[in-house]
């Protein structure tokens, strides 16, 4: 009889709990109630989405519910201070985005420190951003936006999650690299950004592809070019937007944290439970449906990645002199 590979991962994350509860008494029974996993966005989009999908087989491999609480707000300011301020006992984990690594450079007095607030548990994945308008929109190409953003500069509009996410500096690296002025319109979330473009208020919007594939699908929204160096399998045929302003890419990520301190022993199971969640095959179709490559790697993975990408968004920001609204 063979053992599925997370099973054994969680088997021997619970072990290691239990030999470390064994002398402190404090965690040995980690967890025993439910895990609440902050989405600091609004419900609806992509880092929504992906992390109830992720939430579900957790709750599998932990035994215990995973209650996803929205706390949106402030580029993800809101919810990522909420778990620093946390008890450090496994019991509240957020899905940090893009918007950790840039804010940063962004935001000049953050209510934390990120490589001293939390605690890496797993860097669940990776992904495109994708340039999408209404279905009824002229604008069919980079090439047409480019045109009628320099023809009256400062007109044309793009929504976001909020300041200092991946939409939001997608569309200033294009204005940047491009020499053009659009007008950023930040939301609280992907779900009400989205809601505007396909409603005519706003002209576009470089989502997650978390969120906007499943538009794209209903056609509801279309596919201009996707922010990625390469193209991406699951939107065939969408080119990037690097193959009209060379040097443009940007990318997407999800990444679970806990608050600073957090034993070891209770990561581990976390990061166990991630993993086993991850490679389900239910994840694994809805991450592939959304162009989202799984990673669910260990806490060093997700730290030396983030730690690279807050080193080179800062050059970015610093050199473009992106600044929020």
């Amino acid at each position: 009889m063979s053992l599925h590979r997370p099973a054994i991962c969680l088997g021997l994350a619970l072990i290691a709990l239990w030999c470390a509860g064994a002398s402190s008494g404090a965690y040995a029974a980690f967890p025993e109630k439910p895990v609440r996993l902050i989405v600091p966005f609004a419900p609806g989009g992509g880092t929504d989405l992906i992390s109830r999908a992720l939430g579900a087989g957790m709750a599998q491999a932990l035994g215990q519910p995973v209650v996803i609480e929205n706390k949106p707000g402030a580029g993800t300011v809101i919810g990522m201070d909420a778990v620093a301020k946390g008890a450090p006992d496994g019991y509240a984990i957020v899905m940090a985005t893009f918007a950790h690594a840039v804010n940063p450079s962004l935001v000049a007095r953050l209510p934390y420190v990120n490589d001293k607030a939390f605690a890496p548990v797993s860097l669940i994945g990776r992904g495109p951003n994708v340039l999408v308008v209404r279905t009824d929109s002229s604008f069919r190409t980079v090439e047409d936006i480019i045109a009628a953003a320099r023809a009256k500069p400062g007109t044309l509009t793009y929504a976001s999650q909020g300041n200092g996410t991946s939409a939001h500096l997608a569309g200033e690296m294009l204005a940047n690299l491009a020499r053009i002025e659009m007008t950023h319109v930040p939301y609280r979330g992907a779900g009400p950004a989205m809601t505007d473009v396909m409603g005519g208020q706003v002209d576009m919007i470089f989502g997650t592809a978390a969120a906007v594939a499943p538009l794209i699908a209903a056609g509801k929204l279309r596919a201009v070019a996707v922010t990625s160096e390469a193209p991406s399998p699951a939107l065939k045929g969408v080119p990037t937007i690097g193959a009209t302003v060379p040097g443009y890419a940007v990318e997407s990520w999800y990444g679970l944290y806990a608050p600073a301190a957090t034993p070891p022993a209770v990561i581990a199971v976390l990061n166990a439970a991630a993993k086993a969640a991850a490679s389900t095959p239910e994840f694994l179709q809805k991450a592939k449906q959304e162009g989202l490559t799984v990673t669910a790697g260990s806490p060093a993975e997700l730290e030396a990645y983030v730690r690279g990408e807050e080193a080179r968004w800062h050059k970015i920001v610093t050199e473009n002199k992106i600044r929020l609204d």
